[in-house]
This record gives C-alpha cells, structure tokens and sequence, in this order.
C-alpha cells in the first residue's frame, strides 16, 4: 500500500466527521444566508493566507516544494469572493475566530518542517479538489455566483482533476518511500490534527452562522 493509501484510509473517520458538520448541512440545503456562507469564505481566507505564504517560502526545499503549486493559491480567489459577498470593505467586515487563529497558529509552527507542510496542504487542498467541487455546484445553485466573484475558491486552473491528484498521489507515495516508519508516522499524526484543527473551525462556524428564515 502506498503512502498516499495509507494516509487516506488514517484519516478517513477524520474526514467523515469533518463532512457531518451541521454549518455544511445547512448550508448546502440553502438555509444560510450570503452573510453566514461568507463566514466561512472568511475563515478560509485566513487559513490559505498562512498556508499559502508556507507554499511561498518551501518552494525551494528539497522535499516540501514536490508540493508546491502556485497554480494552487487561493488567497486571490478568496479576495475575489469576499468582496463579491460583503462589498469592497469586505477586509473590515471579516476576522479570524478563535479555532481558525489556533489553525493558522499551527500552519506557521510547522512551516518550517517539510512534512507537517505536506500534512496541512493534503489535508486542505485535496479535500478543495474533491468534495469542494460539489460545493461549487451546489453554491452556484443556492446563491447565483459565477466565475469572478462568490465561487472562485473552488475554481482551479490545473487541467484534468484525476490527472492532477493522480500526480499527487504518486508524490506522496515517493515521500512515503523517502521516509523511515517513524517519519511516516509523524506525518499521518499531523494530518490527522489538521483534519481535527479544520474541523474545529466549521463546528464553531456552526454556533455563529445564523440559519436563514
């Protein structure tokens, strides 16, 4: 089994409770408002920031810049839909809660460690390049965005999807080669903690989104 297999099937009840959020519930039956969807928006903003300046900085390391795709960044994207949604002072209208300052927080301790980089972005962009693209659609539907404003997070301009994973995979199973067991190991831990940490953001995005009449 290749590490990409073993990371997967480590985090896969990590992953089912991240998809059993009651703010993606919600927000996927159309019960939100512009308002609450761009809670979430926001706290992406924040975390992509931080995760895109770790791409910025690893491009160059031996072993985290395999994972660096500047076609990948967000940050953009995340402006263009912001301001789609709250206006051109979307940048006074939005703040970190307390679970995404903790991910950012995390992001930036480990940035300097090539696996815990890895960690992170698997954790985040692989589930953006899956379950992400349904939520376009669904988005689209719900609030009427197009390309340009409101959606563009979930827009990546890399080609084919399942050749652009499919390459991907095969990245991490060569690290998975380079590493020893306990390298192995500490990896899946961090990406199990970064499931948990993103989690954690959209149960507290949950307690604030307020529910649409």
């Amino acid at each position: 089994m290749g590490f990409a297999e073993v990371l997967r099937t480590a985090t896969w009840t990590d992953h089912e409770s991240a998809e059993d959020d009651s703010y993606l519930k919600n927000l996927m039956a159309g019960r939100l408002s512009p308002e609450a969807y761009g809670e979430m928006v926001a706290q992406h903003y924040f975390a992509y920031v931080a995760l895109d300046g770790a791409s910025k900085r690893l491009a160059g390391d031996p072993v985290a810049g395999a994972f660096v795709f500047p076609e990948l960044y967000r940050e953009e994207a995340l402006v263009r839909d912001l301001r789609a949604i709250y206006g051109d002072d979307w940048a006074a209208r939005i703040a970190p809660s307390k679970p995404t300052q903790t991910l950012v927080a995390r992001i930036n301790q480990v940035s300097d460690w090539p696996g815990g980089y890895v960690a992170h972005h698997y954790t985040r962009y692989l589930g953006d390049l899956s379950g992400g693209q349904f939520i376009r659609m669904e988005l689209q539907k719900i609030y009427g965005y197009g390309k340009g404003g409101g959606v563009d997070f979930y827009h990546f301009d890399i080609g084919s999807l399942p050749r652009f994973k499919d390459e991907y995979r095969r990245r991490l199973d060569a690290l998975g080669e380079s590493l020893d067991e306990a390298g192995r190991q500490r990896i899946i831990r961090e990406t199990r903690l970064a499931y948990q940490l993103n989690t954690e953001v959209l149960g507290d995005l949950g307690r604030v989104a307020t529910v649409a009449a």
